[in-house]
């Protein structure tokens, strides 16, 4: 059973690189914004469930839930062609970096960020993403080869 008070100090300190996972997923500020809130008060309802070792993962895990809610919410009340592209909040780096890391599947994007981003260890990163060490390990690797490639394929102009 988590606190009242560790709750409220983790979920404050965690919150910013969970806007940061539900932009990479929904680029729309006010969805992500909603996601975020959602998972606060989803995890807060059931704080006395949760193992405080575990929290991190969990509240993880419950953001990106929102966020799949939220993707099939605007598929449900609207078509596809008729929806404005919303605009992106995360806006690529000059370095291109950004850029290929959009570009790259949301299987392999997420573990990517979730690690190198956000600093989870992989074995919270299984645990928050809902999957095995290795599927975790095996996307890292598949992820920065597809960088690597990505990245090396542009040519850089001469000035």
């Amino acid at each position: 059973m988590i606190s009242d008070e560790q709750f409220t100090q983790q979920a404050m300190d965690m919150s910013p690189g969970l806007y940061r996972l539900s932009i990479s997923m929904l680029r729309h500020e006010a969805d992500c914004r909603d996601a975020v809130q959602q998972a606060l008060l989803r995890a807060w309802a059931a704080r006395s469930r949760i193992d405080p070792g575990r929290f991190r993962a969990y509240l993880t895990r419950i953001v990106i839930n929102e966020c799949h809610n939220i993707q099939c919410q605007r598929m449900r009340v609207s078509p596809m062609a008729d929806l404005p592209e919303p605009e992106p909040i995360w806006q690529p780096e000059e370095s291109g970096l950004a850029a290929a890391i959009e570009g790259l599947p949301p299987a392999l994007r997420l573990p990517l960020l979730l690690r190198y981003m956000e600093n989870y260890t992989e074995k919270e990163t299984a645990q928050a993403l809902g999957i095995s060490l290795p599927a975790v390990k095996n996307r890292l690797f598949r992820a920065r080869r597809a960088l690597k490639k990505t990245l090396t394929d542009w040519e850089v102009a001469p000035e």
